[in-house]
């Protein structure tokens, strides 16, 4: 001001040429991973040790594991003042995946590993105390999101998530097993030895056949319909009568999962940090009535996909449907039309894919043993609380209602014969090509306008179907499912159309809708 010139401030030189470097790592937030950058400063002064970035408590602990790990390692671990910061600063970091990226940046700020070629590599993993690298969570996640964003950067990860990633990439990534390894990779080029091939999924289920089942014909030939079209699934009976045995065969019934399929599943399994499947099996996953809310739908405090995002692409089974809590069961609104869940939390919103094929079982009443109309000791106003446990617009979006009732002594002693064969996965293959072909989905994904044209019906069958929806004042969303379900039977018979005999098989799998609105139980 008034014509004097503008005072010139001037830095120490020690401030300007206080060494430091950066590394790169991955966070995890659901299945997206975004890129993490780790910045090491040595401004010298007395010892500490200073992590900021807005690390959790886990995050926080590294400097223990850091420091003990460099020097257990025959390595320098600086003497003056370290400040680690995780950038971005407004993204909230969880767990000890950072702890090899903070390890190499500290490594490199002080001159013991080259920097340029650091700047290479992206670094994933939990170190121990002694420098062995632990695995992590979402390493397959990191990987998909490295190779998405088309970054040069190679992702360097714990030797024990090495199936896990490579199992769908196509080519092994570099794997370490300990801290030194890594620090021969930047030093001298030489990439770690890679680890034998080893099982990192479940280990498959024998496949018992459908047709092993004693009886209970309506009930398997819904199984058959189910896995054909995709279909949500209810059975409804009393204890000892199958239930289970049934539902546990509907994974089996379902085709192999295609590639794109196989790397989703193996994506959220990864970001769950548990063991997927055997490649290419059709999830199935059975929580106990007892789940929360979180467990079944995801989230908590950090984003955890829940039961129905382990389930995609395959089976979510709920065994004593009315014990679960009338909150958890009505979240399964809104995943069962969408095939997806978006988890909105004061921390953090992300999205998992949920498209699975719910399958349930239930009692008609809480008496269970006694539900013959005869002989049942539950009151009218009891039984009418029990089933409305589970309520009605859930009820809308289950396409079979299948009684699955008891089995005759001659039939279990093996005095009957036994019925006829029911159709084998080829043909259920076959329907659902048909379906694949003819719409690009399967039949229970079509949207309304989409039925209208592949799911036209004769003026008889027509008219069955208007006087069912008008006697049983049946809602919109139940009919379209009658019809979806209507077409699946239809591609099961390799019928190009609708038939009326189409019709009054799907509209025998609707018996709790029959009850709801005449009064009378379901037995």
């Amino acid at each position: 001001m008034n014509g004097a010139a503008t005072p010139t401030i001037v830095l120490p030189a020690s401030n300007a040429a206080a060494p430091g470097y950066r590394a790169y790592s991955r966070a995890l937030l659901g299945m997206d991973a975004p890129a993490v950058t780790v910045e090491t400063h040595l401004p010298g002064g007395l010892p500490s040790f200073t992590l900021v970035g807005l690390p959790e408590t886990a995050v926080r602990e590294a400097r223990d594991r850091v420091r003990s790990a460099i020097q257990n390692c025959g390595l320098d671990f600086p003497a003056g003042r370290v400040v680690v910061n995780l950038a971005p600063a407004d993204l909230v970091k969880e767990g000890a995946r950072f702890d090899l990226a903070i390890a190499i940046s500290i490594l490199c700020a002080t001159g013991q590993v080259p920097s340029e070629r650091v700047s290479a590599f992206e670094f994933l993993g939990e170190l121990g105390l002694f420098g062995e690298i632990r695995r992590v969570r979402g390493a397959l996640c990191a990987a998909l999101a490295l190779r998405l964003e088309n970054v040069s950067r190679q992702l360097v990860i714990p030797a024990t998530n090495a199936v896990e990633a490579s199992a769908h990439l196509g080519r092994r990534p570099l794997t370490a097993r300990h801290l030194r390894e890594v620090v021969d990779l930047l030093v001298t080029g030489r990439e770690p030895e890679p680890l034998p091939p080893q099982a990192s999924h479940e280990p498959i289920e024998p496949v018992i056949p459908l047709d092993d089942v004693i009886g209970q014909s309506t009930a398997k030939r819904a199984l058959v319909v189910s896995a054909a079209g995709g279909h949500h699934l209810l059975f409804v009976g009393p204890p000892g009568t199958g239930k289970t045995m049934l539902a546990h065969r509907l994974a089996s019934l379902l085709p192999r999962l295609s590639d794109a399929e196989a790397l989703e599943v193996a994506a959220v399994y990864s970001a769950a940090g548990v063991a997927p499947p055997a490649p290419g099996v059709a999830p199935f996953r059975e929580p106990h009535h007892s789940a929360s809310t979180a467990a079944i739908a995801g989230g908590g405090s950090h984003a955890m996909p829940g039961e129905i995002s382990l389930a995609h692409a395959g089976v979510l089974f709920l065994d004593e449907l009315p014990h679960f809590r009338p909150s958890v069961l009505d979240l399964l609104r809104e995943p069962l039309e969408s095939r997806a869940i978006t988890l909105a939390r004061a921390r953090y919103r992300t999205r998992f894919p949920a498209r699975f094929q719910l399958v349930a079982a239930m009692n008609p009443c809480p008496a269970g043993r006694v539900c013959a109309p005869s002989a049942c000791r539950c009151s009218p106003e009891s039984v009418r609380r029990y089933q409305s446990r589970i309520s009605g617009p859930l009820l809308d979006r289950i396409d079979l209602h299948v009684p699955v009732p008891g089995i005759p002594a001659s039939a279990l002693l093996g005095r009957e014969r036994p019925g006829a064969p029911v159709a084998g996965i080829d043909h259920i293959q076959a329907a659902r090509q048909r379906q694949l072909e003819r719409q690009g989905t399967l039949n229970a994904e079509l949207s309304a306008t989409e039925l209208r044209t592949v799911a036209t019906l004769p003026e008889d069958a027509r008219q069955l179907l208007e006087q069912a929806v008008e006697r049983f004042s049946l809602s919109a969303r139940s009919t379209h499912r009658l019809l979806r379900t209507s077409r699946t039977i239809a591609d099961l018979a390799d019928s190009n159309g609708v038939l009326r005999e189409h019709v009054v098989e799907a509209l025998g799998y609707r018996g709790v809708d029959w009850e709801r609105s005449t009064g009378h139980r379901l037995n």
